[in-house]
């Protein structure tokens, strides 16, 4: 990890983290993902089928797992995993039971009646990644907030390994959520199928989960036909630690995120040279016969940082300025401080609440903004599944009340008709309308 003290050099390194997705390879990825999506678009089924043998190694035929293969993979789930993943679904399902938003109806100074209602999706397709390793956990995170959104059709995708099965502890966590149509596809041609529909898989309303590259690019390209929860990047942990912070949870807690994926980023804020000195030997220690230890040693190699700050105020300011995705504070007065953070997707308040609690069972959503978008968004939410209506419901003494002024802006925009359809309702002549509606031009028919 490098380790830096300036704090404009310090700012010149975030940036360069938040960008670690370089753009001459999404450009090129870019070009495939639009193949793809144009092919499946255009064969449906056979071209996922022809995808998943070309990228994944077998045939998905079918391209669904039978509901009775997510029964037996949860009946073979050790007991304790089986008891874990129920506390994570419930701890997760009472949270976001929290989230759901109230209808709206107020009334308006004329007695019109203004509202917003909000309704659920009527399908979420949700992607599951594989590859590097297998997330249980995302299947809950996901699945929960859209059921309690109150969405009827949920589909789950994502990638078999090359003999054609899931992950069992996937697969089991799909049946325990209760999502019934799983389907054995990952990649771009997986979101293609869920938002353009095919033969056999229903086109959706709203994407969510995280992906690859190539996933991620797959949503960005679909978003408009249909809604996505956000635009994952690489993971990343930002800790602010001072004196008081154990180097050995610091350590762990950095390469949690690095274990992750080369492209994951663990940065280290600290006002504690000692700490600063102490976390190198560490992280080595506990990289000693780690099993991914290829995988961190590559994102700390290349996306790892320490910096040393003055205070705590510059720590925060840099912080701010990364706007992580995940923020740890292991400080003395760590309330303080997270009331001073502005940008972050998920703070992690002091000693007790490593990141990984809020990866696995703390209730709040796991998937956040990455690469600095926490500067304009946030977690996952149940009003990810949910859309609003406005309702408006105006009187005629309402719309007498307010004519004059809408004809007026009506004819400073030009819009003749806009004026027209409010004047017809009137039940009066326009001179009773005051100033306003004199001085607009007279209709005669």
């Amino acid at each position: 990890m490098r380790c830096v003290r300036d704090p404009h050099q310090a700012q010149r390194e975030l940036e360069r983290l938040a960008h670690r997705s370089s753009a001459s390879c999404q450009k090129q990825a870019m070009k495939t993902v639009e193949e793809i999506l144009e092919t499946v678009r255009a064969k449906g089924d056979q071209a996922l089928v022809d995808y998943t043998e070309r990228f994944d190694g077998f045939r998905p035929e079918p391209l669904t797992v039978a509901p009775e293969e997510l029964q037996d993979a949860w009946q073979r789930t050790p007991k304790q995993l089986q008891s874990a993943l129920e506390l994570a679904h419930r701890r997760i399902q009472d949270f976001h039971q929290h989230q759901r938003p109230n209808d709206l109806m107020v009334e308006g100074v004329h007695g019109e009646r203004l509202g917003r209602r909000w309704r659920p999706v009527q399908k979420a397709g949700i992607y599951v990644p594989g590859g590097r390793a297998a997330y249980p956990s995302t299947v809950l995170m996901n699945a929960v907030p859209a059921q309690v959104a109150g969405v009827e059709h949920l589909v789950m995708s994502s990638p078999a390994g090359a003999n054609g099965q899931l992950n069992r502890t996937v697969m089991a966590a799909a049946h325990l959520a209760g999502i019934s149509k799983v389907l054995r596809l990952g990649g771009a041609q997986a979101i293609a199928a869920l938002a353009f529909g095919t033969e056999s898989i229903p086109k959706v309303d709203v994407i969510s989960g995280p992906g690859n590259l190539y996933v991620t690019l797959a949503k960005k390209a679909v978003y408009g036909q249909v809604g996505i929860d956000s635009l994952a990047g690489p993971s990343e942990v930002l800790v602010i630690a001072d004196q008081s912070a154990q180097t050995d949870q610091v350590a762990a807690d950095l390469l949690a995120q690095a274990e992750h994926d080369p492209l994951a980023s663990a940065v280290l804020l600290t006002t504690s040279e000692s700490l600063a000195e102490a976390i190198p030997s560490a992280l080595e220690a506990q990289l000693n016969k780690h099993p991914r230890e290829e995988i961190c040693r590559a994102s700390l190699s290349n996306w790892g940082l320490v910096v040393i700050c003055k205070n705590l105020e510059i720590c925060a300011q840099l912080s701010d300025h990364f706007a992580p995705e995940h923020l740890e504070l292991l400080v003395e007065h760590p309330h303080k401080l997270a009331d001073r953070i502005k940008n972050a997707g998920a703070i992690f308040i002091g000693p007790w609440s490593p990141e990984a609690v809020g990866d696995y069972l703390a209730g709040p959503n796991h998937t956040l903004p990455t690469c600095g978008t926490a500067r304009f968004s946030g977690a996952l939410s149940v009003e990810t599944f949910l859309r609003h209506t406005s309702l408006i419901e105006f009187s005629q003494s309402a719309l007498e009340a307010t004519s004059g002024a809408v004809r007026q802006l009506a004819a400073s925009e030009g819009l003749h008709s806009h004026a027209e359809s409010v004047r017809i309702r009137s039940a009066n002549t326009p001179s009773t309308h005051g100033a306003a509606d004199d001085a607009l031009p007279q209709h005669h028919h």
